[in-house]
């Protein structure tokens, strides 16, 4: 886990340092300078080039993750990565000519009172693409163990630039429209200095001859599309659907609330990141004990983290929400916290998905990915549109779908390689998170109304001491009932 652990430590800084930037961003910026219609668009376009990127990569990103380690010659590794290169655009270039036909697609799903969305649905084409190739070559990067800088451009890129992009509306050297324009070359750029970076970690002597087993590369590609859909699919379908039937704003309002939820699974989509190669490595050379090793402690690991900061933005979310400027962002405690449950269980399994996406089972990946699409869409129609649950549905939704589809895919991992993520450290720690939640959700400190220039900060007063009583008991109870020794021996290295 040494590697692991380390980039993961990177990873899971750069994350939360974006996290924290995009904060910014989504409670402050967006509000305030775009406000809450234009931002419901952005939300919604962002979103909608999410649900359709998947398709657009061809599945290629986990195709280089699962093949790339079980070739042994440079010459077929050329081959392998001089005809992934070029699969993408088996998909991207159909869709982009018949775009007239999805534009008209999209407008039709979307209420007359939301018309604004009209002169941008070509957007979302041009950022699907973009990040498609993105993903790519951050693979590229992956799988010769470099994930730190492609995390710096996965997480940070954009953010930085939607901070620059909002200042730049707010001191008026561009317009709300041209927001969206320079963000989507953005995205391009991001795409273009990948693919160079990727280069000069290793650069193919490129082949004009396809590699044996491409029939088998194809294959998986196609079958592991729709996993790849899945997790865009769970969380952004959700803002596809809202202008069907409320005003684009409230997709601003979810948007926020469900970015806040998020904010837990940093650690997890930093350790993924190289716990995919790893673990695909371990499976191609048939050393199952490493892979139950690295199971084992992802889970551990992950479920301290992330079971912290679940504490932390559960815990300080309602006071969180009255710093927001809009009534509308208030009320979306329990959006936040059936968001965050979901991310943590997910968490919980640790390495689990990269076990099943790069075993000679992945074909399972299909029907659960499917199944997770239509269930999650059926019980939003249920929840938010027949039963008037509001956005709250569909969170609910969101949450029972992974809770379902995880706990079958913790089923089959152990039936077919008789391992779990679990220990007894495990379920101690379930249970500390649970008595830390119950003990701390339903109170705020008392303290009295401060204001600065009209503005109250007592909220940020009431978070601050409250994330420091949680966090200062937390991490005792971690060293005291030694759950972990990575964390452990991380602590100590400060210590010294």
């Amino acid at each position: 886990m040494g590697i692991v652990l380390k980039q993961s430590f990177r990873n899971t800084i750069i994350i939360y340092g974006a996290f924290i930037i995009g904060g910014i961003n989504t409670i402050v910026f967006y509000p305030r300078f775009l406000e809450s219609e234009f931002y419901g668009m952005v939300a919604f376009l962002l979103s909608a080039s999410n649900l359709i990127m998947p398709l657009t990569a061809f599945g290629i990103q986990y195709t280089i993750v699962k093949f790339y380690s079980s070739y042994t010659t440079k010459e077929q590794k050329d081959k392998f990565l001089s005809s992934v290169i070029f699969l993408p655009l088996l998909i991207a270039l159909p869709i982009g000519f018949f775009w007239d036909f999805f534009h008209e697609w999209i407008m039709s799903k979307v209420a007359k009172e939301n018309a604004i969305i009209e002169n941008y649905t070509f957007y979302i084409y041009l950022i699907a693409v973009a990040c498609a190739y993105f993903e790519l070559f951050y693979s590229w990067t992956k799988v010769q163990l470099q994930t730190v800088f492609g995390n710096i451009l996965k997480e940070l890129w954009n953010r930085v630039v939607v901070m620059i992009l909002l200042l730049a509306v707010f001191f008026e050297f561009i317009t709300k429209q041209e927001f969206i324009y320079y963000l989507t070359i953005a995205y391009i750029i991001r795409a273009f200095v990948m693919m160079f970076y990727a280069f000069s970690m290793y650069l193919p002597k490129f082949y004009f001859k396809l590699p044996d087993n491409i029939l088998e590369i194809i294959k998986y590609s196609g079958y592991i599309i729709l996993a790849g859909s899945a997790g865009a699919i769970l969380l952004d379908i959700d803002k596809i659907m809202i202008p069907g039937k409320d005003p684009i704003e409230k997709a601003a309002y979810y948007a926020v609330a469900v970015f806040i939820g998020s904010f837990i699974e940093a650690p997890s989509r930093a350790m993924t990141q190289i716990l995919q190669p790893l673990t695909s490595k371990s499976l191609n050379e048939f050393n199952t004990k490493e892979v139950e090793n690295l199971y084992k402690k992802s889970s551990i690991n992950l479920l301290l983290v992330g079971g912290l900061f679940f504490l932390l933005v559960n815990c300080g979310v309602s006071e969180l929400f009255k710093l927001m400027p809009d009534k509308g962002y208030a009320g979306g405690e329990y959006v936040v916290l059936m968001i965050s449950l979901a991310k943590l269980y997910t968490m919980f399994l640790g390495s689990n998905g990269a076990i099943i996406n790069n075993s000679t089972f992945y074909k399972i990946t299909l029907p659960i990915a499917v199944g997770m699409s239509v269930t999650v869409y059926f019980l939003n129609t249920l929840f938010y549109f027949n039963l008037g649950f509001g956005t709250d549905g569909l969170a609910l939704a969101t949450l029972i779908t992974i809770i379902l589809f995880n706990t079958f895919k913790l089923w089959f991992v152990n039936t077919k390689f008789s391992i779990t993520p679990f220990t007894p450290k495990s379920f101690k720690l379930v249970f500390i998170i649970t008595i830390l939640f119950v003990s701390f959700y339903f109170w705020d400190f008392n303290t009295p109304i401060i204001q600065i220039k009209g503005f109250s900060i007592s909220p940020i007063i009431n978070i601050f001491l409250k994330c420091i009583l949680i966090t200062i008991l937390y991490v005792f109870l971690m060293i005291k009932l030694k759950i972990s020794n990575e964390f452990g021996a991380l602590l100590k290295r400060f210590y010294k």
